[in-house]
């Protein structure tokens, strides 16, 4: 394993007082609410990576419906599907019909509003496994990212995607090099960062190699995915640093299953790490395929609320995210699973009622 990065602060003995003391008062400045705010981008996965794992599929009308709404709530990043086999991933068959009805509403959102306005500011991002699925993403009309995945470990790369890491990569290469041609934005998924479901550790170079060839390969991002949820805030950290030894911290995001229940002690650490793009998807929504009855991802309300706690800015409407939450967890008539997202709705309730109650 690459070893970590200690940094200590030192001081000369003559003057470690007021030395300090001025550590204290950048620390107290630092909390104070009038500091400037730092911006955190929110990547909303929920329309691709969450539905694609829950049990139900979702009607195409109701995921153009839903992916609108976080739009609506200022969601800057929106994964909205994933062009792959249908007969692998069902839930993502109608991803053309998706985008095409993305493309249709954007279209006509656009002749309506300013250039400035939230909804049509936010960029849709697409999955897709190889130049058959960029080719039809292009068709669809509205996609402004595309995204390829790899795995850090050799066992799940050979059993999820039946290729080893250096194929995975020799099979995106045409995806990469067609984006580029028509000037696409690539962002690279690497899986398994912190732990594999098959083979257990997975070492920080591993990571650390696949993420600088992904980067040489021209993707403009690469999102660290904690895939079963085993990761714990130190081991985040270590991760971090060795990742950014090869790759700008810049050119990072991290996507945290809930698992364990470390996810937002784990973006905590990132983002005291200064790494500005977290992936969460609303609701909870997703499931983790890799350990029974697990919880899957972290929920975007639960990292909002957070973050929001933390004096940085994400620029994403709370009350209009917990209803596109609502909304699609009344459609899939299951509970939602952010925490933060349940308390909000009992407290719009009860001050509905205390409202009724002042009105009678």
């Amino acid at each position: 394993m690459i070893a970590g990065r200690h940094r200590i602060r030192t001081y000369h003995a003559n003057s470690t007082s007021s030395a300090c003391s001025e550590q204290a008062q950048r620390d107290r400045s630092y909390l104070k609410s009038e500091s400037p705010k730092r911006f955190v981008k929110i990547v909303e996965v929920g329309p691709r990576d969450g539905l694609q794992n829950e049990r139900q599929i979702v009607p195409t009308d109701n995921k153009i419906r839903f992916i609108q709404m976080l739009a609506e709530a200022g969601c800057p990043t929106v994964e909205a599907a994933a062009f792959v086999s249908p007969k692998w991933v069902p839930a993502m068959a109608d991803g053309a019909d998706v985008m095409e009805g993305l493309a249709t509403w954007r279209r006509q959102l656009r002749q309506q509003t300013s250039d400035d306005d939230k909804c049509s500011s936010t960029e849709f991002s697409v999955l897709v496994p190889n130049i058959k699925g960029f080719d039809a993403a292009m068709k669809s009309g509205a996609a402004d990212e595309v995204a390829i995945f790899a795995s850090a470990s050799e066992t799940f790369s050979r059993k999820n995607i039946n290729c080893t890491i250096d194929e995975s990569i020799a099979r995106f290469r045409d995806v990469v090099v067609a984006a580029k041609d028509r000037g696409f934005p690539v962002r690279g998924y690497v899986s398994c960062v912190l732990g594999c479901p098959y083979q257990g550790e997975v070492t920080t170079e591993s990571v650390a190699r696949l993420s600088e060839k992904l980067i040489e390969m021209g993707c403009r991002e690469i999102s660290l995915g904690d895939t079963i949820g085993v990761g714990t805030p130190d081991k985040t950290i270590q991760m971090i640093h060795d990742v950014e030894r090869v790759v700008d911290k810049n050119m990072l995001a991290v996507h945290f299953h809930d698992t364990y229940g470390q996810a937002l002690a784990n973006i905590y650490a990132a983002v005291k790490e200064g790494i500005s793009v977290v992936d969460s998807s609303v609701a909870g929504l997703g499931g983790c395929p890799y350990a029974a009855g697990a919880s899957g991802n972290v929920a975007t309300e639960d990292v909002v609320y957070m973050l929001n706690g933390m004096n940085v800015e994400t620029r994403i409407d709370m009350d209009k995210l917990v209803d596109a939450g609502t909304y699609i967890c009344n459609v899939l008539n299951q509970p939602r699973r952010s925490k933060a997202g349940i308390a909000l709705v009992a407290a719009g309730i009860k001050r509905c009622h205390e409202d009724n109650k002042r009105i009678d």
